[in-house]
């Protein structure tokens, strides 16, 4: 083997190695929710295909599925099945849609805001000096689901409380999803894609594609249970300050925006920690990369 074709195969092996990584928590959420391998090696194909057909085009020239095939491994049979399957759009459910425009207007928009820059309590119903009530805020996103059904859900999960004034008062910390919750699985799929495509997009960039994607992180191992602490406090703290300053920015460059040609671009900055106990595993270096 020429020196050529050996790091060709070990840069394979490297990445086989780097996707049965990223295979492993995966394969845990479908036993864990009893999705057979069957069932999801028959989805694989399907995005295999529709992978195949929109992104790897030949120019002025039809996409055959002999030709799919070829790039997929995938039986022409298969493919003609698969590709004539209608595919469902991907759309965010209307009460994660609502839910992110009333918290961004809430956090961001001074009206919404006390002295101090934090969400004020809002009366639950508008007064008659127009002060800004949680009906108010609620009827300038939206006007066709009741303010009090909103509220109601939000007193549920502990995303707002009600004071002894009759104040809707935002608990921000608490705007988290239920676990198994048509909102969790949507940010699920969301979030983890667009930090798989910025790695794959910094992977596989040529040399004049754009620059690289912001994908960063700090790893260290051999740390104790209070070290973990009081990493994981900072990065709260510190990633909280950046999410809402780029939450208020955000809103009002995409007010400013609205309706202009060339505004059909989207943004996604996330934050993620993870912690685990390396004893019985073998040890990484620690790095900031």
């Amino acid at each position: 083997m020429d020196q050529a074709s050996a790091q060709s195969s070990a840069a394979a092996d490297r990445l086989l190695t780097a996707l049965q990584r990223i295979f492993r928590p995966l394969v845990r959420l479908f036993i864990a929710r009893s999705i057979p391998y069957s069932f999801v090696a028959n989805l694989l194909r399907g995005v295999y295909v529709d992978v195949a057909v929109k992104e790897f085009p030949v120019a002025e020239k039809r996409q055959t599925d002999s030709r799919i095939t070829l790039l997929t491994g995938i039986h022409r049979k298969d493919v003609k099945r698969l590709r004539s399957q209608p595919h469902l759009p991907l759309r965010p459910p209307r009460a994660v849609t609502l839910a992110s425009q009333l918290i961004a207007r809430w956090t961001t928009l001074p009206e919404y805001l006390d002295a101090h820059g934090a969400p004020q309590p809002l009366p639950r119903l508008p007064a008659d000096d127009g002060t800004h009530s949680f009906e108010s805020l609620v009827r300038s996103v939206n006007t066709d689901i009741r303010p009090r059904v909103i509220l109601d859900e939000w007193l549920r999960l502990g995303i707002a409380q009600l004071d002894e004034h009759d104040r809707v008062c935002l608990n921000v910390a608490a705007f988290i999803p239920p676990r198994g919750s048509e909102e969790m699985t949507y940010y699920f799929g969301r979030n983890l894609h667009d930090h798989v495509a910025a790695a794959v997009h910094n992977m596989t960039g040529e040399a004049d594609a754009p620059e690289p994607l912001l994908e960063r992180s700090v790893n260290y191992n051999n740390l104790t249970p209070a070290a973990v602490s009081e990493l994981t406090a900072v990065a709260k703290q510190r990633g909280m300050e950046i999410l809402q300053e780029l939450n208020a920015r955000g809103l009002r460059l995409q007010q400013r925006d609205a309706g202009q040609t060339g505004a059909t671009q989207r943004f996604n900055f996330g934050l993620y920690l993870f912690i685990e106990d390396q004893s019985a595993d073998t040890e990484e270096p620690d790095d900031a990369d």
